[in-house]
């Protein structure tokens, strides 16, 4: 079969035994060096892929997708709730009331922002049902002013089922001061824990209690909450429903509430990203040095292929093939092994921790108890090409090195 003489020479460098073993000691540790890399990135980047997807699961499974509100409060939220159903990418909806306020307990105080829920319509939009410590939506009954607190709060102030406290409103008055704090007395009915900083902030009371706090009419409520099917899309299926429904309403969703955090993740990720392919980059071109040395080290059959009419751009194409060689499989070796280790990295993390005795990732700190670890090929597949790049970059210098040796200088004292 024909192969290109650049080729043949530059595979048979590759795979031949030289007679200096340092020299295929380095090309080896180049080739495992860069493996290594890219093993590194992908893990890295699939347990971040991991965590940021347990984070939007836990905090987007908690707040709103989008809500769409009045000017005034809703007599009739049904009624819009069955428009913003007709449109294809709202799952379902329930209503909601939210208001800031403080939490006072012995003495010891701190800010809380406080939804009022339908705890029979709620499982439909959230996923708090599901993560309830201790009591249970449905003892949220109107009128009696139950709350169902984060279970970072109720460490922080001690608090268990059964135990009352006092939530404070701000109240606009026409004293001197303009505003007036209104104090209602809590009974403490569940804990959540999503394991999230939610935790720590977030109070669910019934929807009938929190228009009594704002003194409302009975049965109104601020907004309507979405659950959407791509919750990527909520800024463009909340603009548009309220397009449909005129001036008296107004849409908020959760790129306004919680965008900045998952902006800060994607920025973190970005940056690991980054350093990594710094140790990619380094691995990398340690090819340089390995073709420098072969380079000198094949000086005499450099010379001698000059001689029988070899060109220096076939010469140069010799080593660049033997470099590509190394970090293309460098490269592939990292590829399959990151793969198989992103796909079984909680495991083995599970037997680390079940042979050594200890918990890595405690969920008393933590907001998971395992290692997540969510493998994305888009991923896999920019880290090779990255790495592969680099390899083959590493290559141009030795191997312009290579073309530019004169045959009479090298054979000169052979």
């Amino acid at each position: 079969m024909f192969r290109p003489l650049a080729v043949f020479i530059g595979a048979r460098y590759t795979r031949a035994k030289r007679r200096n073993h340092y020299i295929s000691f380095i090309s080896l540790t180049s080739m495992i060096g860069l493996a290594l890399g890219v093993l590194a990135m992908i893990v890295v980047l699939s347990v971040m892929n991991g965590f940021q997807k347990e984070m939007s699961a836990r905090v987007l499974g908690m707040v709103p997708h989008a809500a769409i509100a009045g000017v005034q409060p809703l007599d009739d939220w049904r009624s819009l709730a069955r428009t913003a159903l007709d449109h294809p990418q709202v799952q379902s909806a329930a209503p909601l009331t939210e208001l800031e306020g403080m939490l006072s307990y012995k003495g010891a105080m701190q800010p809380i922002q406080v939804q009022g829920i339908d705890p029979h319509e709620e499982p439909k939009v959230s996923i708090v049902a599901g993560h309830m410590e201790q009591g249970r939506l449905a003892d949220l009954v109107p009128g009696e002013f139950g709350v169902v607190i984060g279970e970072i709060t109720a460490r922080r102030f001690g608090l268990q089922v059964g135990d009352k406290l006092t939530l404070i409103v701000p109240e606009l008055s026409d004293t001197t001061g303009g505003i007036t704090p209104r104090m209602q007395r809590l009974n403490v009915v569940g804990l959540f824990k999503v394991g999230a900083e939610l935790d720590g902030s977030l109070g669910l009371i019934h929807v009938a209690d929190a228009a009594q706090l704002m003194r409302w009419q009975p049965g109104q409520v601020q907004s309507v909450r979405l659950a959407l099917k791509d919750l990527y899309q909520a800024p463009q299926v909340a603009a548009g429903i309220v397009g449909e429904l005129g001036a008296a309403y107004r849409a908020v969703d959760w790129t306004q509430t919680q965008g900045s955090l998952f902006s800060a993740m994607q920025m973190e990720k970005t940056m690991i990203g980054l350093l990594l392919l710094l140790i990619v980059a380094v691995a990398a071109f340690n090819i340089v040095a390995t073709l420098i040395m072969v380079v000198a080290d094949k000086g005499a059959d450099i010379a001698i292929l000059r001689t029988l009419g070899a060109t220096p751009g076939q010469i140069m194409a010799i080593f660049m093939v033997q470099g590509t060689v190394i970090g293309a499989l460098g490269t592939l070796a990292g590829g399959v092994l990151g793969v198989v280790a992103a796909l079984n990295v909680s495991e083995l993390i599970a037997w680390l921790e079940s042979v050594s005795g200890r918990q890595i990732l405690s969920s008393d700190i933590y907001f998971v108890s395992y290692l997540p670890s969510d493998l994305q090929m888009l991923d896999v597949a920019l880290v090779c090409t990255a790495a592969f790049i680099l390899s083959f970059l590493a290559t141009l210098y030795p191997s312009w090195r290579a073309a530019r040796i004169q045959p009479a200088e090298a054979l000169r004292y052979e």
